[in-house]
């Protein structure tokens, strides 16, 4: 079989099922399955000769064989969790392989050529570790992960394609085991990514097993005294009824319990409630992060199986004030889009003039002293903010006569250091003096790849030390590795340092020599204002402040 690493192809490893696209002829083409179907199920099993099922012949065996088979693996990326399946105990990357490769087994047959490079959709809110499993992952299927891209991403991304007007998105992306919640601008032909936000451990499956806990506490029985058959079988019948979504909601089962429930719009609205509940915190967050209510959003879009729940779509309407969308199949608009941020890769004609951008979905820092108290989280890049980026933050020795300052990097959202994921850390020497005295400027610069370049300035003795942190999971090569330090070199002037703010700058200063009195006064508001701008080093925060205050000179006639 001939390789062909100009194809791109997107593949959606989802927690319940996954897809696989290719871009051809200018768009994106989703591949069957062995058995003609776009999806596949993200299950795996062991039959009694030894042989490793995949897909539809695995699901069948979650409730004939539910201890040789294994589901939802996706969710315990990350953890020590692990799967005996016959006589063997797999990981959950090990498990996500298998999946991989049958997905590139089909696409192989399908296109007659082999296939290596592939662009995988993830969770918005996936860690690092949990990245770099489904990079592992990828390689044990015989696969090179060349990009990771968000799941809201990838679904905006299908959905701009070939589009011309502005309009500014809330992806509502709730599936199998993840939830995320992303806001995204699509203009003159950038898919921009504003805010994301999610959990991680939020999806279909809890809905299903909340109405499996409803009708145990109706049997009047113990879990512990259910054999793995019979709670497969009340699960299975679960996640029927919830698929059907219809109004007069029935959850049959069979032999040996031979019962049925039916279930009104209230009574299912009580056993999820708590669930339901858990979806709007996130949403709020990113709406937070991004800057903008509900008023501001122009098409709600719904993304994963999940959101077919009519519960579901109704909270969705409820917070954001307006019906969705999914004029894109839920379940498999991701492949899709995967495939179209593989095509952008390869610079296809077609999808040439889109630029996407994206977001750090964790906020990055050090561990720092404030007001006496020593592990303290302080952010350097916040969550959310768009990169690639670099920002700085000075910070002063704690003590006298401190010679050495330890630089601990940490990810996370929580106030102590320590509760937060370590990344690494490395030790500079600064001279002696009284505490306070010896200040250090600590810049991170952040690539989109996820490299991170930490830069370290003593102030008194003008000295630099750097540090390099290749976040991505695989690493990166000698080449990207250059061609990002070029990109983040570019990055690391401050605002302020660029000509049109040095300008404005400049301008403000002479108006306030210039002006008297009144005159002088509202020139003095300016220049605190564009500061404070400047000082946030947020791009956007300082061209609109930029913008403003040229309107208000010109408006006033001050030239």
């Amino acid at each position: 079989m001939i390789e062909n690493s100009e194809l791109a192809i997107g593949i959606d490893l989802g927690t319940t099922n996954s897809a696989i696209a290719v871009w051809r002829d200018g768009k994106p083409e989703l591949i069957p399955n062995a058995l003609g179907s776009y999806l596949t199920p993200s299950v795996v099993s062991i039959d009694e000769r030894g042989q490793v099922l995949i897909g539809d012949a695995a699901r069948s065996r979650l409730i004939t064989r539910p201890q040789e088979t294994a589901a939802a693996f996706k969710r315990f990326l990350g953890t020590e969790k692990t799967y005996q399946l016959g006589k063997t105990r797999y990981t959950p990357t090990e498990l996500c392989a298998l999946i991989l490769r049958s997905l590139k087994d089909d696409a192989e047959a399908y296109l007659g050529t082999s296939i290596k490079q592939v662009v995988i959709s993830v969770p918005a809110y996936f860690s690092d570790q949990q990245r770099k499993q489904i990079h592992q992952a990828a390689e044990l299927a015989g696969l090179i992960a060349v990009r990771l891209i968000n799941e809201p991403t990838a679904a905006c991304l299908a959905y701009s394609l070939h589009e011309t007007h502005e309009r500014r998105f809330l992806v509502f992306d709730l599936g199998g085991g993840t939830f995320d919640v992303t806001v995204v601008e699509h203009q003159d032909g950038f898919v921009d990514v504003r805010a994301s936000a999610g959990d991680n451990q939020l999806g279909g499956e809890d809905f299903t097993r909340q109405l499996a806990e409803y009708v145990i506490d109706q049997l009047k029985v113990n879990p512990s005294d259910l054999s793995l058959n019979d709670m497969a079988k009340i699960v299975s019948a679960c996640e029927t009824a919830k698929k059907q979504n219809n109004s007069d909601f029935t959850i049959s089962l069979a032999d040996p319990f031979n019962r049925s429930f039916s279930l009104t719009p209230f009574q299912l609205e009580e056993i999820w409630k708590s669930t339901l509940l858990r979806l709007s915190q996130p949403l709020r967050r990113a709406l937070s992060d991004a800057r903008i209510s509900t008023e501001e959003i122009d098409e709600l879009i719904f993304v994963g199986g999940a959101t077919r729940l009519r519960q579901v779509q109704q909270l969705a309407t409820r917070l954001i004030g307006r019906f969705g969308q999914n004029t894109l199949d839920p379940d498999l608009v991701v492949a899709m889009g995967a495939a179209t941020q593989a095509a952008c890769r390869l610079r296809d004609k077609a999808v040439e003039e889109i630029v996407l951008t994206d977001v750090c979905p964790f906020s990055l820092g050090i561990a720092a002293n404030r007001d006496g108290q020593t592990d303290v989280f302080s952010p350097i890049i916040e969550r959310n903010t768009v990169i690639p980026t670099s920002r700085v933050e000075r910070f002063n020795t704690a003590y006298d006569q401190q010679t050495k300052v330890r630089i601990a990097l940490y990810q996370g959202e929580r106030f102590w250091a320590r509760e937060n994921i370590f990344i690494s850390d490395f030790e500079i020497e600064v001279p002696a003096n009284h505490a306070g005295a010896e200040a250090i400027d600590v810049r991170f610069s952040y690539d989109i790849n996820g490299l991170l370049e930490v830069d370290v300035t003593i102030l008194s003795t003008n000295t630099t030390i750097q540090k390099v942190i290749d976040r991505t999971p695989v690493g990166m090569s000698d080449e990207d590795k250059r061609a990002s330090h070029e990109r983040l070199a570019k990055l690391k002037s401050h605002p302020r340092d660029k000509l049109p703010n040095i300008a404005l700058t400049e301008k403000l200063n002479r108006l306030y020599e210039e002006k008297l009195a009144h005159e002088r006064q509202m020139v003095e508001q300016l220049i605190l204002h564009f500061t404070q701008a400047l000082e946030s080093q947020h791009e956007q925060t300082i061209n609109h402040a930029r913008k403003n205050i040229e309107q208000q000179l010109k408006m006033w006639g001050f030239h």
